[in-house]
């Protein structure tokens, strides 16, 4: 009888075990069975022995109701179970940047009263099921970085609270469906780039009156014109077309007004402003079976129109090669007899004449006396822009000159006179002798410019073949080269905390008086490492401030690496990746043999592209909020010590991304901090500052960024705290 009982008792308990977990608990344990590879152990404490999931790793609950499922960067493996759509209140799936593949169930539509579905970074494949119109709550859709293929269907329309819908980098294919513009009216953004989508961009797409940001369309299959309603669109949304198939002209109304280039390339049927492709004019030509007047009724042309004969053609031809010729050989008497050429090239080698030795005109073409001694004066004379310049160009000819570097704009020289006093000197271009009035407007602006934390310009030099300017010698270098070193460096020691947040109390100061004081209040717009160069006593000091627009107006060609472009790799799949613990750093990979993270991927000077701001490209106008997200990729180097390219195994991420992904994985201080900044623990709380306002200035709204002058109020107000 006790045994009796005994076996009663525990077949209890068991039926107990196994009914203790409630429906939705087994709807995620049949995840949990999907699931090849869990690396990370993210589902170790899903149990069937529990009463209920709500305390699992990522799931949410409330009222003992799963609301949303969340495992990004999880390095999961494993595909999605059709059970997933029995949970009826599931709100939010978040799977981003993990492992799985295959197709979606279409049972995971029944979960109605979904809002969020982010999936983007992973492998699945097939096309997206027709049910997906049954969510009438959804309000984000992330399927990027997949590959998923077929049409998008028709009942999308459907999902009339769509708010984010992020198709980008997979293989869809077809039309857009009818209505897409009219029925997802509340659409925020909108990427469709670098799919194979084809036919032509709906004319209802002008309706998206909420759209922010981009309206991503490149990198597509879609042909004819561009619709005209484009251009109802919101002004402030950038509308990204290149890289289709389109033709006809631009239209230029609205959102489409005033866009440069960049939007449209790559379409070579496209015509207009803002391309250089002119619209071809119309012409009219006469209809195959019409008869010329001057023929007769057979179609032969008469006697009369019969024009002139090859004899005359030759003799005319002859005779005007004559007259040419004639012409040439009396122009060069009159140059050669009244111009005779000066010396080309000095003694040191620049390639341009000391002031005004030219005469003032040919004989044949002599202008008046007075005109002709100012153009020489403009063209030929060093311009001082400070009183403190004592030497004239005779003295800069003769000095020992020593290249500092080559760069997308000229090459910069260290020039040391004869007394010993060192100027750094940069060479523009030739040719835009055309523009010397407004050359000399730019650069005596600038050259009204003065604060200590900005390199000084002293004077300029203009002639048709030489154009140089002039500044203060800085001594210590960039901070790029104090950051990372340089290739073939043999020694190198780090910056301290303290000297790095000196340097970026400094640069802040510089910001805050071109945007807030300066009489224009600038944008310097090209802000990075090695536009920073270093004192004696390594205060910072901004350089290369309207370099880009006075190279341009020199005539030179300036490669600006802060102009990306798409077209840089139009067809090449960018991979989202998470960060690393192992990500090494330039000094750390050195320490062990390894080229550093610059040498290994692209070298410095080819990284001004990631100090861009986001926006850059979309609005023609600059913006001080570009400053503003330079300065914070900026910290964010100064305090991890990492190029803003970083090294993820083989692969490789931009630094204001890894960051975001570190403070999303709550990683510790440690893991994201120079190594050699991690003896100085009594700053931990000063550099958790610094950081903060980094994020906070690389934000991608620029409206949500700070102003210089609040962030360098705060760090202000760390100081005095620290003291």
């Amino acid at each position: 009888m006790f045994s009796l009982s005994l076996l009663v008792f525990v077949l209890f308990n068991s039926c107990s075990l196994v009914i203790s977990l409630n429906n939705e608990g087994y709807a995620l344990l049949s995840f949990k069975q999907s699931i090849n590879e869990d690396p990370e152990g993210s589902l170790s404490n899903w149990n069937s022995s529990d009463d209920n999931p709500c305390s699992w790793n990522g799931v949410t609950c409330k009222d003992l109701k799963v609301m949303s499922l969340s495992f990004p960067m999880m390095k999961l493996y494993g595909f999605l179970p059709s059970a997933l759509g029995s949970l009826s209140d599931l709100r939010h799936l978040n799977l981003r940047n993990n492992r799985f593949f295959g197709s979606l169930p279409a049972e995971l539509f029944q979960a109605h009263g979904l809002q969020s579905l982010v999936l983007y970074g992973n492998s699945f494949s097939g096309s997206l099921p027709n049910e997906i119109g049954k969510l009438k709550y959804l309000q984000t859709l992330d399927l990027s970085h997949n590959f998923f293929n077929g049409s998008i269907p028709t009942s999308i329309v459907q999902c009339r609270r769509h708010r984010v819908l992020d198709l980008s980098q997979n293989n869809f294919t077809g039309s857009l469906p009818v209505g897409f513009g009219t029925s997802l009216v509340s659409l925020e953004k909108l990427d469709l780039s670098f799919n194979k989508f084809n036919g032509s961009i709906p004319s209802d797409m002008g309706n998206l009156s909420s759209l922010q940001g981009t309206a991503d369309l490149s990198h597509n299959l879609f042909t004819g014109s561009i619709p005209a309603s484009l251009g109802n669109l919101p002004e402030k949304v950038y509308i990204d077309l290149a890289y289709n198939n389109l033709s006809g002209p631009i239209p230029q109304n609205g959102a489409l007004m005033n866009r440069g280039p960049t939007a449209f390339i790559g379409n070579p049927g496209l015509c207009g402003p803002p391309l250089k492709n002119p619209c071809p004019s119309s012409t009219h030509f006469l209809p195959n079976n019409s008869i010329p007047q001057d023929s007769d009724n057979n179609g032969r042309k008469s006697e009369k129109g019969r024009g002139l004969s090859k004899s005359a053609v030759v003799t005319i031809i002859a005779s005007d090669f004559i007259g040419i010729c004639l012409v040439g050989l009396l122009f060069s008497y009159c140059y050669y007899r009244a111009c005779p050429r000066s010396e080309d090239k000095d003694e040191n080698g620049y390639g341009f004449e000391k002031g005004g030795t030219r005469r003032k005109g040919c004989l044949c073409f002599r202008k008046d006396e007075s005109e002709a001694l100012s153009e020489n004066m403009e063209r030929y004379d060093l311009v001082p822009l400070d009183a403190q310049v004592a030497f004239d160009l005779d003295e800069l000819l003769k000095a020992s000159a020593f290249v500092l570097g080559k760069g997308g704009i000229g090459i910069a020289y260290k020039v040391v006179l004869e007394d010993g006093y060192t100027l750094a000197v940069r060479r523009l271009g030739e040719g835009g002798s055309q523009r010397i009035k407004e050359f000399q407007t730019e650069v005596e602006a600038i050259g009204k410019l003065r604060h200590p934390n900005i390199v000084t310009l002293l004077a300029y030099y203009w002639s048709v073949d030489e154009k140089l300017l002039i500044y203060d010698y800085i001594p210590n270098g960039s901070l790029a080269t104090a950051l990372h070193g340089k290739p073939g460096m043999v020694s190198f020691t780090p910056l301290s905390w303290s000297v790095r947040f000196k340097i970026i109390k400094g640069i802040a100061r510089a910001l805050v008086y071109l945007h807030e004081f300066s009489t224009k209040k600038y944008v310097h717009g090209d802000l990075k490492p090695s536009n920073v160069l270093l004192g004696q006593d390594m205060e910072p000091h901004i350089s290369d401030f309207g370099l880009g627009r006075l190279a341009t107006i020199a005539g030179g060609s300036p490669i600006q690496e802060s102009n990306r472009t798409t077209s840089e790799k139009p067809q090449e799949r960018q991979q989202k990746v998470e960060p690393s613990s192992e990500v090494a750093t330039p000094q750390e990979r050195q320490q062990n043999g390894e080229p550093s993270s610059e040498v290994a991927t692209v070298s410095y000077t080819n990284l001004g592209s990631y100090y861009q701001a986001p926006e850059a490209l979309k609005v023609l106008k600059p913006s001080q909020k570009w400053d503003i997200y330079s300065y914070g990729v900026i910290l964010l180097e100064m305090i991890t010590g990492r190029s803003p390219v970083v090294c993820v195994g083989t692969s490789e991420m931009d630094l204001v991304h890894w960051i975001q992904l570190c403070i999303e994985e709550q990683k510790p201080l440690v893991d994201v901090l120079d190594p050699y900044l991690a003896p100085g623990v009594d700053k931990e709380e000063e550099i958790i500052a610094v950081l903060n306002m980094a994020m906070a200035c690389v934000r991608s709204s620029p409206e949500k960024r700070p102003t210089m002058k609040h962030v360098s109020d705060v760090f202000n107000r760390l100081v005095i705290l620290s003291v």
